[in-house]
């Protein structure tokens, strides 16, 4: 593996999704799970977000589209709150399910409302008007 990549990676997952949650991952890799952690940090982290044609609110922007229609929202509510480490705002996030609710279906958005909802709910970001 590329220590570079990997040390690039590392550090662009931590900015996004939180060094705590990163640190948890890599602590509960064992020797099975190990080899794709470090791959996947690398490869993804580091070649992919580390790439700084896109900035990161797009990428993050792009993400929650992507997993949206893939139906991964475990993913979804991480990349969720990496979105929002990014500047993506509750407005942004909100349009964004909308276009998730034309392309991938009304069902799927109100998945994303839900996730979205308690992301925002749990960083304070929601208020009595929003409920």
């Amino acid at each position: 593996m590329n220590d570079k990549l990997f040390e690039l990676g590392l550090e662009q997952r931590k900015a996004v999704v939180g060094a705590e949650y990163v640190e948890r991952n890599l602590a509960a890799a064992d020797d099975f799970s190990r080899p794709f952690q470090e791959a996947m940090t690398a490869w993804c982290w580091g070649f992919g977000w580390g790439d700084e044609t896109i900035d990161h609110k797009t990428r993050s922007m792009l993400n929650l589209v992507m997993l949206a229609a893939l139906g991964k929202m475990h993913e979804w509510e991480i990349h969720c709150n990496g979105a929002i480490n990014n500047g993506v705002s509750k407005e942004e996030i909100r349009s964004i399910i909308h276009i998730i609710g034309i392309y991938c279906g009304v069902p799927q958005s109100l998945e994303c409302f839900r996730h979205a909802r308690k992301v925002l709910e749990e960083r304070g970001l929601l208020d009595a008007a929003d409920s």
